[in-house]
């Protein structure tokens, strides 16, 4: 059997496409403060969408406020922001299942909770030219904790949702694009995710 029942395929930035590096960033930032890295990292990500940034109707400048009132340390934001965004550092292996899906005619999409940061981020790794379609929550004032995010994506695209995947390392988002009527996969490992595309699409195999 070489069919493939996927025509759409749905993947998360941080932690999917690329390492998670606000995660990542954050607990670097807090070990050169003298912080608690798991506690700095929670009151961050707060913090980014407690000040609107993720949902575009903040700027990074309000994040950072917050984020400096919240934790009470000082410091160079410019800087802290760099150590961020090197932390996302694409994984070229993700950007080869997705060229080869596109190649058996599968649409490919990014759908993420993220600011303008990505822009920035395919300025540096140029990864959007993989995809067919981005859905940031920053442009579009909504995330992934509702339903109207993944059908804005599935009509954006004319996709079927019995017939999209969708790939998260979150499992709250994973578990709500299931209740969409979507194939969901939690993304823990590579092999994890390359056996997953292949049982739904087992052309893939012979790629």
């Amino acid at each position: 059997m070489t069919a493939c029942q996927l025509t759409t395929v749905l993947l998360d930035f941080g932690g999917v496409i690329a390492e998670e590096g606000f995660a990542k960033g954050l607990k670097a930032l807090a070990a050169s403060l003298g912080q608690d890295p798991h506690a700095l990292w929670k009151t961050g990500l707060q913090a980014v969408w407690d000040s609107g940034y993720v949902l575009g109707k903040g700027s990074e400048a309000d994040f950072w406020a917050l984020f400096k009132r919240r934790t009470g340390v000082e410091g160079d934001t410019a800087a802290w922001r760099e150590v961020i965004l090197d932390g996302f550092t694409v994984r070229p292996w993700v950007l080869g299942l997705v060229d080869r899906l596109r190649g058996l005619g599968v649409v490919t999409a990014i759908l993420s909770d993220q600011t303008d940061w990505l822009e920035h981020l395919d300025s540096r790794q140029h990864f959007f030219n993989h995809f067919d379609a981005v859905f940031n929550s920053y442009h579009y004032g909504m995330s992934k904790l509702e339903d109207a995010f993944f059908h804005l994506a599935l009509t954006g695209l004319a996709a079927d949702p019995a017939s999209t995947l969708f790939v998260d390392d979150n499992p709250v988002n994973v578990e709500r694009a299931k209740a969409l009527g979507m194939h969901a996969v939690l993304y823990e490992t590579r092999q994890g995710l390359e056996e997953a595309l292949q049982t739904l699409c087992p052309a893939l195999a012979g790629e």
